[in-house]
């Protein structure tokens, strides 16, 4: 079993939020494959659904935690903006104590949705940060890392028009 968490980790380029992917998710696991040892692949390879399938790792419950209460809190808004009753929508495996409430207040009212994604994602991205503080080359940075990779591949199929349909749309209006 290989363990060359070093060596990968310090192979890895630099993500940045608003950059584009330096590769894939499925390049990722293709460097990862050979350099880690099987269990530590597979719970990387779980992590791409969203939803982990694999819950017992610390790391991965702070994760779907934050999730929770991020859409939690959107829940509570979206329902006060309503009127209706938020419990029954409601996920009770977040983390108590962790406010968030103005961030989510602030994408909720912003004029573009795209826009206030992006808050939400930001506020991801930060959470993920601060989790891999003191982890430099371990199992907690490559799934931090993995987890932003698929945040920056979402961003890149949002902003990536699809080329066949403004043709379509355009050749259509003349």
């Amino acid at each position: 079993m290989p363990n060359f968490y070093v060596y990968l980790i310090s192979s890895l380029p630099m993500l940045n939020f608003e950059a584009k992917p330096p590769f894939y998710f499925e390049a990722f696991l293709a460097r990862c494959a050979e350099l880690i040892p099987q269990k530590d692949f597979e719970a990387l390879k779980a992590i791409s659904g969203g939803r982990t399938q694999t819950p017992d790792l610390k790391i991965l419950k702070k994760i779907q935690g934050f999730d929770t209460i991020l859409r939690n809190e959107l829940v509570r808004i979206r329902a006060a903006h309503k009127k209706i009753d938020p419990e029954k929508y409601l996920r009770p495996d977040g983390f108590a104590g962790q406010s968030i409430y103005h961030i989510v207040l602030a994408a909720h009212r912003n004029p573009s949705p795209l826009e206030g994604e992006r808050l939400l994602d930001k506020e991801r991205w930060n959470f993920l940060d601060e989790l891999i503080i003191g982890h430099y080359f371990d199992l907690d940075f490559l799934i931090a890392y993995a987890s932003k990779l698929l945040i920056l591949e979402r961003w890149e199929r949002i902003n990536k028009p699809d080329k066949a349909s403004l043709l379509e749309g355009a050749l259509s209006k003349n």
